[in-house]
């Protein structure tokens, strides 16, 4: 009996994470309020707290924060094979559509023309990312302190100011300087540890000469030094591929970020199509690995770490301060896509529509997301 349950969990791990690969449009904000309306609110395998938390961790260490949620479910709801699980089926679907994007890019010399595809799918992220900050601050609306992290987190981040520094500002705002003085903390003991992995992957990318072991060493480093913002990713792309070895032309990096902003799932899988353009599908695979492998073990070194922080008085309070710094960092982020979705009179009525939808039926954000691809196409044939 026990084996079934285990099959059958690990059965919906697949299914919500595969589907999610294919239909998170918009960054990690737009991931996070996905996964949040299928482990939360429709599945209830978290609660509203864990969930926070989780995404409060992945927040703190390096890696793409949307996919290290994920592998962080998938390991609560269906232990270690639903940790595997959960980041490969989420991974793999955005994965295959941007090395389909890499192939016809290659074949055809441009990308296929995607701007109807995006203009009607923003707005409805924006709605998506409006709901699901609603209903994660609803039920902390007494905790004035905690509101007031999140606000001024809101106001440093859209004056510029590091994601990563906001979120441990948040922390200690809430009273844990104290225990940091008293004790160091674990967590900076498992980031200490890097230093011999990344200066191996730095030695790999220190010669021009193509080589794949050269490519795993580039995109090894940048899972393991990325934090904050999937777009840090690029910054490393830069000064490796382009700027230092020269495998890669400025045209080449634009178009990479395009690819990067139309598809699904994690940012990260730029890494997939920079690949292929270098080497073809085996470097893809390999580029695609080494981005993603830090992600997984940060999770296997946190996950325990987590567990005792939320038994831990002291520590509750660093996660509650974390976790509305994070939601301040999520209005940033809202906001940010707002401004740049919401251009004339129809998107504005398609994210009120999706927004209203939502609301009183709560639909399933992937069909939302499909029906927007379908507005965005036809105002363009139209």
């Amino acid at each position: 009996m026990e084996a079934v349950d285990r099959r059958e969990r690990l059965g919906e791990i697949a299914a919500v994470f595969l589907r999610l690969g294919f239909t998170a449009f918009g960054g990690p904000a737009a991931a996070l309020a996905m996964m949040r309306q299928e482990v939360v609110v429709r599945r209830q395998w978290l609660t509203e707290d864990e969930f926070l938390d989780f995404w409060g961790i992945s927040n703190l260490v390096p890696g793409p924060n949307a996919t290290e949620l994920a592998i962080h479910i998938g390991y609560r709801y269906g232990g270690w094979p639903g940790l595997v699980l959960a980041g490969v089926c989420y991974i793999l679907p955005a994965m295959a559509i941007v090395l389909g994007f890499a192939w016809a890019y290659v074949r055809f010399g441009a990308l296929p023309e995607l701007a109807g595809i995006l203009y009607g799918i923003k707005p409805v992220v924006v709605a998506i990312l409006a709901w699901a900050l609603f209903g994660m601050l609803r039920p902390r609306g007494r905790n004035l302190p905690g509101l007031g992290i999140a606000a001024a987190v809101l106001a440093a981040y859209l004056l510029g100011v590091s994601p990563l520094i906001l979120m441990l500002a948040g922390g200690g705002a809430m009273g844990l300087v104290k225990y940091f003085k008293e004790k160091p903390p674990v967590m900076p003991g498992l980031l200490i540890e890097l230093p011999w992995v990344v200066e191996r992957a730095q030695a790999l990318t220190e010669q021009a000469p193509y080589s794949l072991l050269r490519l795993f060493g580039v995109f090894l480093k940048a899972g393991s030094l990325m934090v904050g913002s999937g777009y840090v990713l690029l910054a490393f792309i830069q000064d490796d591929l382009v700027d230092r070895l020269g495998w890669l032309t400025q045209g080449q990096l634009v178009d990479a970020i395009a690819v990067g902003q139309v598809t699904p799932g994690p940012l990260a899988t730029t890494a997939t199509f920079v690949g292929y353009l270098t080497g073809g599908v085996p470097a893809a695979l390999l580029a695609t690995l080494a981005m993603f492998l830090p992600g997984f073990l940060f999770v296997i070194l946190t996950h325990p770490l987590l567990q005792r922080m939320q038994g831990s008085a002291r520590w509750r309070g660093l996660l509650d301060g974390v976790n509305f710094a994070a939601l301040g960092l999520m209005a940033g982020v809202s906001f940010e896509v707002a401004r740049a979705a919401l251009v004339d009179p129809l998107t504005i009525g398609v994210a009120a529509l999706a927004l209203f939808l939502l609301a009183r039926f709560d639909l399933r954000a992937y069909w939302l997301i499909l029906g927007g691809a379908l507005v965005g196409v036809a105002a363009i044939l139209l």
